[in-house]
């Protein structure tokens, strides 16, 4: 239980920073801002809801920080529901995060990751079935790639991460050289104009894509038993790389809006290839997919690494199959867990065809719905904090929140009302009538009864 040992601390800061950075900085940054600008009819607007997102991430850092250095051990969230509000909820978040949140995010950025890689090498199969089966079999080798890396080694897996982390930082950085640097860009593509919809409706859905888009500085928590020096680490990890991934959002935002239009923004699927096309000329959109392809690699990688480490934790505890709590006798890494998640990515992946869905957009629309379940899970967190604090006052600390309690119970009321938001938009949208998030809600509260079924199952041995 408790006591079980955890995996090795292998993990430098760098190497920590760039796990935590590789998995916020997937495809959200290129298809998240059009359709913010769908929502929304005034860029300054838009980039200060980039900037309250930020804030509203650090708050999360910040919470988050205080209980990884409490319980530096591997499974972050699980761990801090554990901890704070008991057996129960901690089974209801790793029954969501085992069977769909994991699968379906590593899956469905991977897809993305072998759709540019097609477009790349130029092959488009005409038949939907044969473009079906050609990505998802692109995409399972990669899964299957990155699994093996992760396999043989968190020293290995570590360095792919920084590789690949460092040059997507760097080739964001370089688009926003260029829209600044560049003639093309005007301050009159600031200029607001007439809501598309109205802001009651439209904050809601606008702030999910942006925080989606955030999401991942969470995921550090994970590999908390893995990182050397936790005490004095963590809080550097948490703080640092969600204000330099804040910084790096703004940037490339305020390029997009200062060389594009907004209306040509709302019309793009992807904007950084309409950007580097008004920049460089069609050899930009190519550089772009290139930029997409090594981004989303980099993302899907480090959600196989943290991911692994929240299935290994709850094994550990008692609340999922022992044998998932295994270690590679020689890798020293979560080997069982690795390839449990792999087999359930492969399920996510493939079954839209199983059941005759010759088309990835169903599949991306389910990935990218469940999102806004992990911030329920994520204000829990918080309120696990509160009751810790209240709880065990005495508790050793190394690092308390900072503004306590204003910060930890802003990021929690923050998180109902983006949920409320969201479910009350889903409901009025003639188009979903709450297709798109009470399925979700219903999937978190079946881990109710299956915590139970667990429960008495474990009992009798």
């Amino acid at each position: 239980m408790q006591g079980d040992p955890d995996l090795p601390r292998r993990i430098a800061p760098l190497g920590a920073v760039a796990l935590m950075m590789g998995v916020i900085i997937g495809t959200g940054i290129f298809r998240t801002p059009p359709f913010v600008a769908q929502q929304l009819g005034s860029p300054v607007l838009i980039l200060g809801l980039w900037l309250l997102g930020g804030l509203l991430s650090f708050c999360g850092a910040l919470t988050f920080a205080e209980l990884a250095t409490m319980m530096p051990r591997s499974g972050g969230v699980y761990v801090f529901l554990h901890q704070g509000l008991g057996r129960a909820v901690a089974f209801a978040f790793g029954w969501t995060y085992l069977l769909i949140s994991k699968p379906f995010a590593a899956a469905g950025i991977a897809v993305i990751a072998a759709e540019h890689a097609l477009s790349l090498a130029a092959v488009s199969p005409a038949d939907p079935l044969a473009r079906s089966l050609l990505v998802n079999g692109l995409t399972s080798g990669i899964l299957l790639t990155l699994t093996i890396i992760n396999v043989r080694g968190v020293g290995m897996a570590v360095a792919v991460a920084r590789v690949l982390t460092g040059a997507k930082v760097l080739a964001l950085v370089a688009i926003v050289a260029l829209a600044f640097t560049l003639p093309g860009g005007s301050p009159d593509h600031l200029r607001a104009g007439p809501p598309p919809v109205h802001w009651s409706l439209a904050l809601g859905p606008a702030m999910l894509g942006i925080l989606w888009t955030y999401d991942g500085w969470a995921d550090v928590g994970a590999i908390a038993g893995e990182v050397k020096q936790p005490q004095r680490n963590l809080p550097r990890i948490f703080l640092g790389g969600t204000l330099a991934v804040t910084a790096l959002y703004l940037a490339v935002n305020a390029a997009y809006h200062w060389v594009l239009p907004l209306a040509e923004i709302r019309a793009a699927d992807t904007v950084a290839p309409a950007l580097m096309q008004r920049l460089l000329g069609p050899a930009g959109g190519r550089l772009v997919a290139l930029i997409v392809l090594v981004s989303a690699v980099g993302a899907s990688h480090s959600a196989v690494l943290t991911g692994a480490r929240v299935t290994f934790a709850q094994a550990r505890d008692g609340l999922l199959f022992r044998s998932l709590a295994g270690v590679h006798g020689r890798f020293q890494t979560p080997a069982p867990s690795l390839w449990a998640q792999l087999l359930l990515a492969l399920l996510a992946l493939w079954h839209p065809l199983l059941v005759g869905v010759t088309e990835q957009s169903p599949f991306q629309r389910l990935a990218d719905g469940f999102t806004f379940t992990m911030w329920i899970f994520y204000g829990l967190t918080a309120l696990s904090l509160f009751v810790l604090r209240w709880r065990e006052p005495d508790r050793p600390r190394p690092f308390r929140c900072w503004g306590y309690p204003l910060v930890p119970g802003l990021f929690l009321l923050a998180s109902a009302a983006m949920t409320a938001l969201v479910v009350r938009g889903d409901l009025l949208d003639p188009d979903s009538r709450g297709l798109a998030t009470l399925p979700w809600l219903g999937v978190l509260l079946a881990g109710a009864p299956a915590w139970w079924l667990w429960e008495r199952a474990r009992a009798r041995g």
